[in-house]
């Protein structure tokens, strides 16, 4: 295991222990006039944590940890994911100061989509 690697393990940990701030905020504030702030900062926080997958993923194919050439496969396509969703994100997170119900909405979404496509990996990898 190369130290690269614990570092951006650790970053993106801490986006995710991070994430219950901004999910109560957009709890109590999303039917609000303050619902801007909550879902910007909400999807601003997914974009930082798609830098950390971004950074592991890294630090994965830079230490050789994929144990086979299929896995470091998915690492690569892990890792385009991981800037697909840093984009996407960034771009919620501005058009949320506008639209923050759509934003509201839209994220959610993605998240169903994040979902149904662990599931599918899961199961082509198993």
């Amino acid at each position: 295991m190369s130290s690269l690697f614990i570092y951006a393990n650790g970053f993106l940990l801490l986006t995710v222990v991070f994430m219950p701030f901004p999910s109560s905020l957009v709890g109590e504030h999303l039917l609000t006039n303050h619902a801007a702030p909550a879902v910007v900062l909400y999807d601003a926080t997914m974009a930082l944590q798609a830098i950390g997958w971004i950074l592991i993923t890294q630090a994965a194919l830079k230490g050789r940890l994929g144990k086979s050439e299929k896995a470091t496969l998915q690492i690569r396509k892990n890792c385009q994911f991981g800037i697909f969703a840093f984009v996407l994100y960034s771009v919620f997170a501005i058009l949320a100061i506008w639209f923050p119900l759509i934003i509201a909405a839209v994220t959610t979404v993605t998240w169903i989509f994040w979902l149904v496509w662990g599931i599918r990996l899961k199961h082509v990898y198993n």
